[in-house]
């Protein structure tokens, strides 16, 4: 029997399986060794294969169909370990708020590449908008990330769960299509599913106003179906977004700005660093690449050189 996990909360999973029934369901022993390079070694939207256990007729995830890509990032709770977010992905929609809590470009930029790696494409949705004004210094400096963006022909959403703006645009991009939600804890992710599906009814919680961080309302990644069609897999919130299997020569060849001019350097194994003649360097000092994405770009890459001393 096949089935598609829906939630994970570590120990148990939620399976629809193919007879129309919705188990919740343990992992076989031999499952759990074979994927020992992950924290999880099944995520939410694997299609797995479910059988009876002679021992006492329990139900048991036996194995994992070959997946079709999914979303990776350093484990946040063993270091050097790697924890897959969610599998078999049509597309990701990366919810940023650059107030009540601010959403670094770092954290996007890791991100992107990750999904670039796997050809995910994503979706920058910018929430809360009732909380911004536009000609504030946020709201300008909202502007030109979304400017930026646009450059590299990513789709942007602006959204606000208070006043329903963007909900149907929002709608319109998840229909039919298998969704992952992510972003820090308190980008109001809960508040946009509820406004998408009011019957989820969903959890939320205040900023805090201390510390304008979010707190945690979803624990376990869980897949909702969407009444326009498709479904749309929930995340925790994310604080940090760690990269993992990239090798460093690679990183600049997922970055749409640097595309134009990685062929142009010096050197063709040129890492943009310090080398002579780096045109992308040069788009740097030239105001074609902005300063922030490339010191992004730079703190990629010592990470994954301090990932190499694990």
């Amino acid at each position: 029997m096949k089935g598609l996990v829906q939630k994970s909360t570590g120990s148990w999973y939620k399976v629809f399986c193919d007879d129309g029934f919705t188990r919740d369901l343990r992992v076989a022993g031999k499952v759990r060794l074979h994927k020992l390079d992950t924290t999880n070694p099944i995520a939410v939207g694997d299609e797995v294969t479910v059988s009876t256990r002679e021992n006492g007729g329990e139900k048991m995830i036996e194995d994992i169909s070959q997946r079709r890509n999914y979303i990776i990032r350093q484990s946040p709770k063993k270091r050097g370990a790697r924890h897959i977010l969610a599998a078999n992905l049509d597309q990701l929609i990366l919810l940023i708020t650059l107030a009540h809590p601010r959403t670094s470009t770092g954290f996007i930029d890791r991100c992107l590449l990750t999904s670039a790696a796997y050809h995910i494409p994503v979706v920058l949705v910018f929430n809360k908008q009732d909380l911004l004004d536009s000609n504030s210094k946020t709201g300008k400096q909202q502007q030109e990330l979304m400017d930026y963006y646009r450059r590299m022909d990513f789709e942007i959403l602006e959204t606000s769960a208070m006043e329903s703006t963007g909900i149907q645009a929002l709608g319109d991009v998840a229909k039919d299509k298998r969704s992952l939600l992510i972003g820090h804890s308190g980008v109001g992710k809960s508040s946009l599913l509820n406004a998408l599906d009011p019957s989820l009814d969903l959890r939320t919680k205040e900023i805090s106003k201390k510390y304008s961080k979010g707190v945690h309302t979803t624990t376990f990644a869980e897949m909702f179906p969407l009444p326009v069609g498709g479904e749309i897999i929930d995340a925790p919130g994310i604080k940090e977004f760690g990269v993992v299997d990239f090798d460093k020569g690679e990183v600049s060849a997922y970055m749409a700005d640097f595309l134009p001019y990685v062929d142009h350097c010096k050197f063709a194994n040129c890492l943009h660093v310090n080398e002579p003649n780096c045109a992308v360097y040069e788009a740097v000092l030239s105001g074609d690449i902005a300063e922030w994405r490339y010191i992004n770009y730079l703190r990629i890459l010592e990470d994954i050189e301090e990932a190499k001393a694990w």
